[in-house]
């Protein structure tokens, strides 16, 4: 979708997918080591990088909307931390390679023949030791209608990303049911794919 789509999305006065961070990278990020630097992309209105910002972390939030970015402001300074943002679009634009400790990403959908860029971005842009984490809604999410997109183009298939994950070190794949409520635009059961792995080594390096 759109950077327009998604400044008119986050223009909201209040925060659309709530202040609260995704449950899934709340349980996992006990995981990354203490006091290193994580990357947030697809980060949105910044409630996750706040939440990793909380846990005493050097935080930098990606996102393709400057309206997002700005609520992720505002919400840091609310909560006494600090987040950097950045305004990028991850579908067309490479990140620096192994700049970052750890990296999360929560429903970042994108149109499918974007995925896998998408995705090698994240994955190439922590270094060797560190950790990336996501949770994304899958093709099963279409019948669900608790949030997400709503059409199949942009939900993700758990195959490919098992593809796309092959070359590192899978310490977490579920491909199934959960239960979320985030703001208004996540709420109840819905069909999710959670993936945890360690980057041992970039590839093609």
């Amino acid at each position: 979708m759109s950077k327009e789509h998604w400044d008119n999305s986050f223009s909201d006065k209040d925060y659309v997918y709530g202040e609260e961070p995704n449950e899934f990278i709340k349980e996992m990020s006990t995981r990354i080591s203490e006091h290193t630097k994580v990357a947030c992309f697809a980060e949105g209105e910044g409630r996750n990088a706040i939440y990793i910002a909380k846990q005493g972390h050097d935080v930098t939030a990606f996102d393709q909307s400057i309206v997002g970015l700005n609520k992720t402001k505002a919400l840091a300074e609310k909560n006494g931390v600090f987040v950097e943002t950045v305004e990028r679009d991850l579908t067309k634009d490479k990140v620096i390679k192994e700049q970052f400790d750890a990296a999360i990403l929560v429903f970042g959908h994108v149109p499918k023949q974007d995925q896998e860029f998408f995705i090698k971005n994240v994955m190439e842009s922590v270094k060797p030791g560190g950790l990336v984490m996501f949770e994304v809604y899958s093709e099963a999410q279409i019948d669900y209608n608790t949030g997400g997109p709503g059409v199949m183009d942009r939900l993700y298939n758990p195959q490919d990303i098992l593809r796309w994950i092959s070359d590192y070190k899978c310490l977490h794949f579920y491909y199934g049911e959960a239960e979320r409520h985030e703001g208004k635009r996540h709420s109840g059961k819905c069909h999710v794919v959670q993936v945890v792995v360690e980057i041992e080594d970039i590839p093609g390096n």
